[in-house]
Formats: structure tokens, C-alpha cells, sequence
């Protein structure tokens, strides 16, 4: 299960995942950006998600293979 919060947070800061507890996942998209970037910022998301990304210890490694 996905859960998706739009919040106000920092400039540049365009999304977040959160694992839960329950197995879940909280996605946090960023409010002040507009809604085409939040759909940008949530597929960017599913796709860590979909590549195990949690499982991972280099976060430069994710974001370099995110963007490939």
C-alpha cells in the first residue's frame, strides 16, 4: 500500500518516502511545487519503490541509477 501526503516543504525538496511500520508506504510530495511536477515527483517515487531502493546503501548510487 502507497499512502500520498502533499505537504509544504523546503524549496528543492520535491518528494519523500517513508516505509512504515505495517510494510506501507507514506510518499510526501511537495505542495509548493505544481501539480505537474508532483506527478514528476511521484513517479520518481514508484520507481525507487518498484527497484527495492530501501534495500540499497548508496543513496548517490539510487539517485544515479533513478536517472538513467
Amino acid at each position: 500500500m502507497i499512502n500520498v501526503v502533499v505537504m509544504s516543504m523546503e524549496y528543492g525538496l520535491h518528494e519523500m518516502i517513508v516505509s512504515n511500520h505495517d510494510g506501507s508506504y507514506t510518499v510526501f510530495l511537495n505542495a509548493r511545487d505544481s501539480n505537474e511536477r508532483r506527478i514528476q515527483s511521484y513517479h520518481h517515487a514508484i520507481r525507487h519503490l518498484e527497484r527495492d531502493d530501501f534495500e540499497k546503501d548508496s543513496v548517490q548510487q539510487i539517485e544515479s541509477e533513478a536517472h538513467m
